[in-house]
Order: C-alpha cells, then structure tokens, then sequence
C-alpha cells in the first residue's frame, strides 16, 4: 500500500495539480492538509470518479484535512481531543480494514506558531500535548496507527537548508524539538528519517525569493508510525518533482511504502 500526506495549500487553486498527482502516484490513501474549504464545497465527485472515498473535516478560507482512500472507511473521527473551545479543523481520522487487523491514519495539520510573541505559539505547543496525550491513549490498544501530515517542525539541522536562519521561529525553537521528540519517545517512528540519511530533502519551498530555483527548503510533512505500524514500513519517498509543476503548492506529497496485506473482504 501507498500512503501519502501532502499539504495541498487551496483545493480550489490545486484541484488540477491533485487530480495529475493521483493518477501518477496512485496513492491507496491519501492525506491533504491546507483544503482551505468547507465541507460541502469540497470537489468530492471529480475526485470519487478517480476511485477514492472521501472525508474531511473543513474550514472556511484556512485550515482543513481530508483523507482520500481507496479503501472504504470504516469509522471517521474528527477534531483533536482535549480541548473543546478549539473550532479550528486540524485534525481527521480514518480506520480500515485490511486482512492484518485495522489500520488507522490521521492527517494532521499541527499550528505553525508563528509569531512566537502571540497567542499562536502556546497554541502549538498545547496542540502538540494534546497530540501526545492522543498517541498515549491509542498506543494502548497495541493497534496501527499513522499520523500524516504538516507538523511544521524542521526536525534536525540536515532538515533545512540555512539553519541559522530558523533560529528563534515557532518551527525550530528548542520548545518545539522537546514536543516533537517527547512524542517520538512514546516509541513512535518518523518514517522518512527511519529508511532515508540523507540530507537536503525538503517538502516544502518558499513561494518567495527563488527558494524553489536555489533548493532553499524544510523538511516539515512527516509520517509517524505506532511500533505496531512501523513493522510494516517498507520504503518512504518525497515526490519533489510535483515542486516543479504548474501552479504547484509549496508543499510536495510525502509517502509510505506499507505492506499488511489486503483490504479485509466483505
């Protein structure tokens, strides 16, 4: 199975840059974040005629995930818990069933914090608990599970290319490692870090300043694996290239390699 997380920045000024990407890629499941669309505007019927089943949970103008599969959906959760005054939609989930027992996959579009003197930056920090008091919870049921998505979070230095540059933003600050690490200390695997040493591999490039021309990018979209998932993990790969198309998004789709057998028969 092919599972593939991509910041999409704007279904509406993507749609095309999606649909080209899915028959070239053929992702069985898909994670977008960035859809910047509400529910009911979401182009569901140009994507479903590709093959896949399809649910979000939108916003109006910002924000917004989506999950696109190719496997039915047996149960679909939205909104991360911990916090019922939080109205941003950051946050979906989707379980299915395969011939190994259930997989779940989140797309996740984590705060980018930003600036760190505002209100934003707590909010990124306490979104990152909340995400670890989730795993927490769900790594108890010894079951698979993927979080995919932006995380804005340059993990290393070999992450970016002009690490000093990010010193001090909501991105690389030492809070922000500690949050990111803690989770990744529950015993979670970062997927394309785990199979790839490589330096210089970026997901997402500036619309400014040439970033894309010079190769001036961060490593921000990640995948997480439960141990029960993580033993499925074959390859990861980043579909940099996408970078170079037409009315491109900042970001490029990340994904997995994950072998656990067939969807489960009817």
């Amino acid at each position: 199975m092919k599972i593939a997380t991509w910041n999409i920045n704007g279904i509406k000024a993507r749609i095309d840059v999606l649909e080209s990407w899915l028959k070239e890629a053929s992702p069985d499941i898909a994670c977008l974040q960035e859809i910047k669309s509400v529910d009911e505007a979401f182009p569901k019927q140009r994507l479903e005629a590709l093959g896949y089943n399809i649910e979000t949970h939108g916003q109006k103008g910002f924000n917004g995930v989506a999950i696109l599969s190719k496997l039915p959906f047996e149960e679909v959760n939205r909104r991360l818990p911990g916090d019922k005054g939080d109205e941003q939609a950051r946050f979906i989930e989707g379980v299915f069933s395969l011939d190994s027992g259930p997989l779940r996959v989140v797309s996740l579009y984590l705060p980018n914090g930003n600036p760190v003197e505002s209100e934003k930056y707590p909010y990124k920090l306490a979104w990152m608990q909340r995400l670890e008091d989730w795993a927490k919870q769900h790594l108890t049921l010894e079951e698979p599970f993927i979080l995919a998505g932006d995380y804005n979070v340059i993990p290393e230095p070999r992450d970016c290319h002009a690490p000093k540059a990010w010193e001090g933003d909501a991105l690389y600050r030492p809070e922000t490692h500690a949050a990111f690490h803690s989770l990744l200390n529950l015993g979670l695997t970062e997927a394309w870090r785990n199979v790839n040493d490589e330096s210089e591999a970026y997901t997402f490039w500036d619309y400014q300043a040439g970033a894309w021309q010079k190769n001036n990018g961060i490593r921000i979209d990640h995948l997480l694996l439960s141990p029960e998932a993580a033993i499925n993990l074959k390859s990861a790969a980043i579909d940099k290239h996408v970078r170079g198309w037409e009315k491109p998004s900042d970001h490029v789709p990340i994904w997995i390699d994950y072998e656990a057998g067939n969807p489960a028969s009817k």
